[in-house]
């Protein structure tokens, strides 16, 4: 792939970032609205819970197969042609969403509109990586976290509010005109960063990478939901896609070209991040499951309740990102990681004692308080582990740490779901007694729920622990060499003697 010229006038970095992250932050926000919108779909549509659940299951699991595609793509095509073409598929999505007249119609816009999301946060990455020099690339990877970090969190309280006033296609209808202004800026101002390279499509990569990647995030999502770990649907799910997986491994090893280039992984501290990162990830799913399910389900609170109380931890979190993005600039990635994972596992310890009676005021506290240490941690760590990675690898290296933090979120969904259910019969069968009377029965539920969601934040600490031991061997280093041009020139060299 192809660098253009940076220094020339003709690109106004200012604009590129500006569209490219509306861009990314429309697509981010619309992965959260459907958490609060089940309920009224399930009743307009006369659905169960297992068959709605297809609304979120079916855009990660597109978004998952995508996302480690997107390595190719940057390389095969260009800045401009990539992020037009994911705008029109998510507007035809939206499009096709808002009118839906039965749920299959709805599914179907809402895989379409996966299809454009999911290159857009690598991609704007990607671009980020290429516009600006190590030493600049903390505050403007803190501007990317308000996409990909504050966009979800502010999704379900937004919709929440939609829901109240206005019909549920209004969620889709809305999106409509922000994607239209921004298809038309990108046209305008929107310019190419690097050159398409034309390059083959490894086939067989492809189809083990969708085989694999989609079948283990299907296993993980039908781990979570009804079927459970010990279904044969879960575990052969689970055993295909880590053969499919492996299989694909080694051919991206072998390959002179390959789809996804995996040698990123020789650079240490990409690898180390990208670890650490997988915690980080399970942590702050963490909150987005169990939350509102105490908040609902435990404590009766509406939805709107339930997303008002998580706004000024994502608001604060967004005002933070690009302060801590100057902050990594500055001194980098080591005790901005050590700091924030410290506050996270602070605040999670409030967590693990709620009762029927815990406060709403401490709530929001204590979601917040987790918040503060996510913006510590996430860009700071993330831009880190790129920082060290050669030019060549910049698309790579976007492409798999996002298909990472996808496969964290589903694995983190599932064993979060798989504890608290767990742990929530163990504490209903040791209340429960012959003596017990029937009309008691729904309040003991409710404790042993409690109970449950609390024994689930106590595990997640242990990933909090590991987290924060490894970020005191996160180190500052340089940005690595590019080694095959080396190679490619001295070849050349022998050849002209």
């Amino acid at each position: 792939m192809k660098k253009l010229s940076l220094e020339s006038n003709s690109i106004k970095k200012g604009s590129i970032l500006t569209i490219m992250i509306i861009g990314a932050f429309l697509t981010t926000f619309n992965q959260t609205i459907m958490t609060v919108a089940l309920p009224t779909l399930m009743e307009e549509f006369k659905i169960e819970p297992s068959t709605a659940q297809w609304l979120t299951t079916g855009y990660m699991l597109v978004n998952g197969i995508l996302i480690p595609i997107t390595g190719f793509l940057m390389k095969r095509f260009t800045t401009r042609q990539l992020f037009q073409s994911s705008m029109v598929i998510f507007l035809i999505g939206s499009i096709v969403a808002a009118i839906a007249p039965s749920f299959p119609v709805l599914l179907t816009g809402r895989l379409i509109q996966a299809a454009g999301a999911g290159i857009m946060m690598p991609l704007l990455m990607n671009v980020v990586l290429s516009l600006f020099p190590p030493e600049k690339r903390g505050m403007m990877m803190g501007f990317v976290g308000l996409a990909i970090i504050f966009a979800p969190a502010v999704g379900p309280t937004i919709a929440g509010y939609v829901l109240e006033e206005f019909p549920w296609q209004a969620l889709f209808y809305g999106m409509v005109p922000f994607t239209v202004i921004i298809i038309i800026c990108g046209f305008i101002y929107l310019k190419n960063i690097s050159e398409a390279t034309k390059i083959k499509i490894d086939v067989l990569s492809l189809v083990l990478s969708t085989i694999g990647f989609g079948v283990l995030l299907y296993g993980f999502s039908e781990a979570s939901g009804s079927e459970g770990w010990s279904s044969l649907e879960v575990i052969l799910s689970l055993i295909i896609g880590i053969v499919t997986l492996l299989l694909f491994t080694w051919r991206q090893l072998v390959s002179e070209n390959p789809f996804l280039d995996l040698r990123a992984f020789k650079y240490n501290m990409f690898t180390l991040t990208t670890i650490i990162n997988i915690g980080v990830t399970i942590m702050m799913y963490a909150d987005m499951i169990l939350l509102p399910l105490y908040l609902q389900n435990a404590r009766g609170y509406t939805a709107l309740e339930s997303g008002v109380m998580m706004l000024p931890g994502a608001l604060l979190m967004g005002l933070l990102n690009p302060i801590t993005g100057k902050l990594f600039d500055r001194f980098g990635a080591k005790w901005l990681t050590i700091t924030g994972v410290a506050i996270i596992i602070g605040f999670t310890l409030g967590f693990t004692n709620l009762t029927d009676a815990t406060s709403y005021t401490f709530l929001i506290l204590m979601y917040t308080g987790r918040r503060i240490g996510m913006a510590f941690v996430t860009m700071p760590l993330q831009t880190a582990g790129l920082n060290q990675l050669p030019s060549s690898l910049h698309a790579h290296g976007t492409a798999i740490s996002n298909t990472v933090r996808q496969v964290a979120g589903a694995i983190g969904t599932s064993l979060i779901v798989t504890i608290m259910t767990n742990r929530t019969a163990t504490h209903l069968t040791e209340m429960m007694s012959p003596a017990t009377e029937k009309a008691s029965l729904g309040h003991w539920k409710m404790e042993a729920s409690i109970q449950g969601i609390g024994d689930a934040y106590l595990t997640i600490l242990i990933f909090g622990v590991i987290s924060l031991v490894l970020a005191f061997f996160i180190k500052r280093v340089e940005q690595a060499k590019e080694k095959k041009v080396t190679v490619d020139l001295k070849r050349t060299a022998d050849a002209g003697n």
